[in-house]
C-alpha cells in the first residue's frame, strides 16, 4: 500500500466514511465512531479510539493519511489575549491562523493555502507565491488543534487568512460541509464567513450553491484603475462584473455581501473615495468594513490616520451605508496576515546559510 495513494480520511464526510468500512466489510456504525474521534473528540492519534477494534485501526494506518498539524509557535498579544499560531504541515509547510476572543463567542481566522498567488499588494501572504493547497482536514485542523490548545469552543470561523479560498474552491466547500455537519463540530453555515478577491466564476459557482455563509470581497478602492494598482485580480475581472455578481449571491441567497476595504493613507482613504465607494456600491445589500491597513516592510504602504478613517465611515454613514471600522486584533504580534510564516520563513534560512558558512 506504500506506494498507492492513500486518501485523507480526515476530509471525507460520515457518507463517504460509511463507503469506505463497507468496502473494507464493516458495518456502517463503525464510521460513524470513527467520525466521532476526528470531529467530535478530536483525536490526534488513532491509539485514542478506544471502542475501535485493533485489526481496523491496522487497516485504517495502512489505507488512509490522518491530518494532525503540529504546534511550533504561538504568540499571545497583551493588549487584547489574541492568539496567532503558526502551524507545520506533514510535508513541512507551515500555515497561520488566529483564535480571537469576543463577546460573542471565540473566532478563527484560517488559511486555505500554502502561500498565495493573487499578488495583493499590501499583503505579506503573497511575497512568495503560491506553494499549494490545503486539504479539507488541514483547513479542519487548524480549528481543532486551536480547540484542544485553548481548551474553549470555537463558534465562528473566518476564512480570512494567507490564501485566496476561492482558489481553492472545491477543497473550501468539502471543509464546509464537514464543519457544519451535526455530527462534527456543527457550527451553523452563519457562523463562517469567507473571503475573497474577487474570482468572479468561482463566486457564480458559490452563489448556486446556495449556503448561508457570509461572503466577504476584498474591494480595498472603488475605481477600476486604482483597483489595479492594488490587487492584480482587477486586471482579470472589472468593478462592473464584481458588482453584479455581488447582487447574484444575494438574490441566490439573501445574504447580505461584506465589502472589505484596507485604508492606506494618500492611496484610497479620501473623501472622493469614499464618494466613488458609495456611487459603487449604492443599491446594494451590504456592509462595508473599513481596516486600517497593517504595514509590512516589504511595502510603502502606510495606515490611514486615526481621524481619516472616522471621516470616511461616517461619511459612508451619512449615505446610508453601513460601515465598521474592524477592531485591531493583535497588532503587537505579527498581526497582518503572512507575517509570522515569514519571519519564521526566514530565521530558518538564516540558520541554514550559517550551516553552509561554517562547513
Amino acid at each position: 500500500m506504500e506506494n498507492e495513494y492513500r486518501r485523507d480520511i480526515k476530509s471525507l464526510t460520515l457518507s463517504q466514511l460509511k463507503e469506505e468500512m463497507e468496502a473494507l466489510g464493516e458495518k456502517s456504525f463503525r464510521a460513524r465512531q470513527l467520525y466521532e474521534w476526528m470531529h467530535v473528540k478530536l483525536a490526534e492519534r488513532y491509539e485514542e479510539m478506544s471502542n475501535i477494534p485493533h485489526k481496523l485501526l491496522d487497516q485504517c494506518r495502512e489505507r488512509y493519511t490522518y491530518t494532525v498539524l503540529k504546534k511550533i509557535r504561538m504568540q499571545e498579544s497583551k493588549l487584547d489575549g489574541t492568539r496567532k499560531y503558526l502551524f507545520e504541515l506533514a510535508d513541512g509547510n507551515t500555515v497561520e491562523s488566529v483564535w480571537m476572543r469576543y463577546k460573542h463567542g471565540n473566532s478563527v481566522c484560517i488559511s486555505s493555502q500554502v502561500g498565495c498567488r493573487m499578488g495583493c499588494r499590501f499583503c505579506a501572504s503573497t511575497l512568495d507565491g503560491l506553494e499549494r493547497n490545503l486539504l479539507p482536514s488541514e483547513m479542519l485542523e487548524q480549528i481543532y488543534a486551536i480547540t484542544r490548545h485553548t481548551g474553549e469552543r470555537v463558534s465562528n470561523v473566518v476564512v480570512m487568512g494567507t490564501g485566496e479560498p476561492m482558489d481553492n474552491f472545491d477543497n473550501l466547500l468539502q471543509f464546509i460541509t464537514l464543519l457544519t455537519d451535526e455530527n462534527g463540530l456543527h457550527i451553523s453555515q452563519r457562523n463562517i464567513t469567507v473571503s475573497t478577491c474577487g474570482i468572479v466564476p468561482r463566486m457564480y459557482q458559490l452563489a448556486d450553491r446556495h449556503l448561508q455563509i457570509t461572503l466577504a470581497l476584498s474591494l480595498h478602492a472603488a475605481t477600476n484603475e486604482k483597483r489595479r494598482e492594488l490587487m492584480p485580480v482587477a486586471d482579470r475581472y472589472s468593478l462592473e462584473e464584481l458588482m453584479e455578481v455581488c447582487a447574484c449571491y444575494f438574490e441566490q441567497t439573501g445574504r447580505r455581501i461584506t465589502f472589505e476595504y484596507s485604508l492606506v493613507k494618500d492611496v484610497n482613504d479620501t473623501i472622493e473615495d469614499a464618494e466613488q465607494l458609495i456611487r459603487l456600491i449604492k443599491g446594494l445589500n451590504c456592509h462595508v468594513n473599513l481596516i486600517p491597513v497593517n504595514p509590512i516592510k516589504e511595502r510603502d504602504y502606510i495606515q490611514s490616520e486615526r481621524r481619516a478613517v472616522e471621516q470616511f465611515k461616517e461619511y459612508l454613514e451619512k449615505n446610508g451605508i453601513n460601515a465598521t471600522v474592524r477592531r485591531e486584533m493583535g497588532r503587537d504580534i505579527d498581526g497582518a496576515c503572512g507575517q509570522l510564516r515569514r519571519r519564521h520563513s526566514n530565521e530558518i534560512d538564516k540558520v541554514a546559510d550559517i550551516s553552509e558558512k561554517s562547513i
